[in-house]
């Protein structure tokens, strides 16, 4: 057991500690109520709330470079497109009948399993690892790029190319809809019934 494990046990929480589980309590909170709302709109400003709360996470345990790269890849970028998508497809902004597809049991039998995995997974990897927040900071930039290129640097290009390859998708999908629809000057043709075809 380190030396930060040894000063304190978990009857005597510091204050990092005390703000992280606040902090937790309110981004799963934002989270349910994602999840729950029947208002797209309000789903997606209450994921902003979420996605902000692991981003305080990441800053209570000294990664503050994940911390900012989830506010400008998560926060900045993703819920704007998601936001940006709604009012492009102009979803209504109150209650959604057809957006809710009735299998609600499913869909919270799926998301407590992998929830109970994912727990189970996190705390049998990390159940005696301790942080010393009082270190140094164990996120910065130069720690973050020395492990991703030093040992993740071939998944983190294999995502790269899987990227690449749902952008080149998107586009074919979007060129060949495109194609497809009728230009809009187009007259329907009529016909005179009892008319052959290639009379005139």
């Amino acid at each position: 057991m380190s030396l930060a494990a040894a000063q304190h046990g978990f009857l005597s929480p510091t204050g990092v500690e005390i703000a992280f589980l606040l902090v937790g309590l309110v981004t799963l909170g934002a989270a349910l109520v994602t999840v729950t709302t029947r208002q797209l709109v309000h789903a997606a400003l209450w994921l902003v709330v979420a996605l902000g709360g692991l981003a305080v996470e990441y800053l209570l345990l000294t990664a503050e470079f994940i911390a900012w790269v989830q506010v400008l890849i998560y926060v900045g970028s993703v819920v704007v497109l998601l936001l940006f998508g709604l009012m492009l497809t102009k979803a209504p902004i109150g209650h959604s009948p057809d957006a809710d597809s009735g299998n609600r049991w499913a869909a919270l039998a799926v998301a407590g399993a992998a929830a109970a995995a994912l727990v189970w997974v996190v705390v049998d990897a990390f159940r005696t690892t301790w942080i010393d927040l009082g270190g140094p900071a164990a996120g910065t930039t130069r720690v973050t790029g020395q492990s991703l290129f030093q040992h993740w640097v071939l998944p983190f290009e294999a995502l790269s190319v899987l990227l690449l390859a749902a952008l080149v998708g998107a586009i074919v999908l979007s060129r060949k809809a495109a194609a497809a629809e009728p230009p809009p000057d187009a007259a329907p043709v009529t016909r005179v019934p009892g008319e052959k075809e290639g009379a005139r």
